[in-house]
């Protein structure tokens, strides 16, 4: 059965949905989860919008509404707030030490093109962990190389992760970073999956929105542009063994960027997909932001460079599965079996990496309301029935470095299938790239964006 929601399945997300996020069910009872940014974003903009009525809750849960309401006022991502399970563990943003360099980096020509994750900043932030006495002081100092020790468990087990976001300039010289709560909840839950040190989300986002903005001049303001913001968690004691990291260090880099790939924004890529190759599996950490997730696939990426596509259609189970485009979530927008116009991705099953342009787009087309959005899961065989019946109208992958990319061919099995993405276009890629660029640049308001 399809689990679908738009204006011929409408789904309207209650006020307990938000409850849940908040560590809430709707017996009542705190969960063992944290807070959720998702969760929150809805729950606030129901309330706000005034579609939504809190019912009798327990007294966390209206305790978890309030603090929602009263953060919103606070210089502080508000939607991060409410019941904090780590608060007691964690830096805070207010301990801030701040040593500006006193060697500034020029700043890259605005005439040439800027490479991705070529050019840094001058300054990063950097907070240490021990076991004995927990983490220290968070401190903004000059952009510098790392100390590690040879037997860093980073480095020999990969105890490593790692989070990607951006800041945009504004038409009115405000810097914004784009929905970086929904980073916050993915970096926890990966840092929980690997066992490192927890930390508070409220607090890290206030760091790095403080490093952004000591480094803010460096926000490109040229079309396609913007200061792609790095947070990456690594253990580093220096001993060998697997367990429990003892040491940690968290830092985050911030780089000006461009455009991902080269060229055109919107030039159309290629796909080798080989069920022989595995990104990830059920059971495994595909849904978490690992450097060990990455490392495997420059491989697959060099194969499919050999068999001449610039990316990986990752496949996965005996039915041969669509799950990622490289490192990007896939969609598909197509008329299904059924006659209904339909935009389509694989769902959160474990195996797919909860991207935050992703969830943009979803909710994108759910206020739009003029096509079904679906989460299912979607094989070779029925995505080929579908080229053949010429249903297909384009299929595209999204995600924080490339925003979205459209897809014109697919090598699978000998044969190469060709995609009508941009004979239809592409007009779906067109309209989300043009109501992320208004959100992300300030064109109008938007409760996704955090001013720096």
């Amino acid at each position: 059965m399809r689990s679908a929601s738009g204006p011929s399945s409408p789904q309207a997300p209650h006020i307990w949905e938000g409850l849940v996020h908040l560590g809430v069910p709707a017996g009542g009872h705190p969960t063992k989860g944290g807070v959720s940014g998702a969760g929150l974003e809805r729950l606030f903009l129901r309330l706000r919008s005034g579609r939504a009525q809190l019912p009798a809750t327990p007294t966390m849960a209206a305790a978890a509404v309030r603090q929602i309401w009263a953060r919103k006022f606070l210089p502080v991502p508000w939607l991060l707030c409410g019941p904090r399970r780590y608060a007691s563990s964690s830096f805070k943003a207010v301990d801030l030490q701040l040593e500006m360099t006193q060697k500034p980096h020029k700043k890259p020509d605005p005439s040439k093109p800027l490479l991705f994750g070529k050019t840094f900043t001058d300054h990063m932030l950097m907070v240490e962990w021990n076991r004995e006495k927990g983490w220290g002081q968070p401190r903004i100092q000059p952009f510098q190389t790392l100390t590690l020790h040879p037997a860093s468990s980073a480095l020999h087990y990969s105890l490593q992760l790692f989070e990607g976001m951006k800041a945009f300039k504004g038409r009115d010289q405000q810097v914004r970073l784009f929905r970086p709560w929904l980073n916050m909840d993915r970096m926890l839950r990966s840092a929980l999956r690997l066992c490192l040190p927890s930390f508070d989300k409220v607090e890290l986002l206030e760091c790095i929105r403080r490093l952004v903005e000591v480094d803010k001049d460096w926000v490109p303001s040229g079309a396609g542009t913007s200061l792609y913001v790095r947070p990456v968690f690594i253990g580093n004691q220096p001993s060998l063994g697997v367990g429990n990291p003892t040491q940690a260090l968290l830092y985050v880099i911030l780089c000006p960027v461009g455009s991902y790939f080269p060229g055109d924004a919107l030039s159309p890529v290629s796909l080798l997909a080989d069920p022989t190759f595995i990104r990830a599996w059920v059971g495994g950490v595909g849904d978490c932001k690992l450097g060990g997730n990455y490392g495997p696939t420059v491989f697959v990426q060099q194969e499919a460079e050999k068999r001449g596509c610039e990316q990986v259609l990752w496949l996965y189970g005996p039915d041969h599965q669509l799950t990622e485009v490289g490192t990007m979530n896939i969609f598909i927008f197509w008329t299904y079996e059924d006659g209904v116009l339909e935009l389509v991705t694989p769902p959160l099953d474990g195996v797919i990496l909860p991207g935050v342009v992703r969830q943009s787009l979803l909710d994108l087309a759910h206020s739009w309301g003029e096509f079904r959005v679906t989460e299912q899961k979607i094989t070779m065989k029925e995505f080929m029935r579908a080229l053949e019946d010429g249903r297909v109208r384009e299929v595209f992958g999204s995600g924080t470095a490339c925003q979205v990319c459209p897809v014109h061919r697919i090598l699978y099995e000998g044969k190469h299938l060709h995609i009508p993405t941009m004979e239809n276009g592409p007009e779906l890629i067109l309209r989300f790239q043009k109501e992320l660029k208004a959100i992300q640049c300030g064109t109008k308001a938007h409760e996704w964006m955090l001013l720096v």
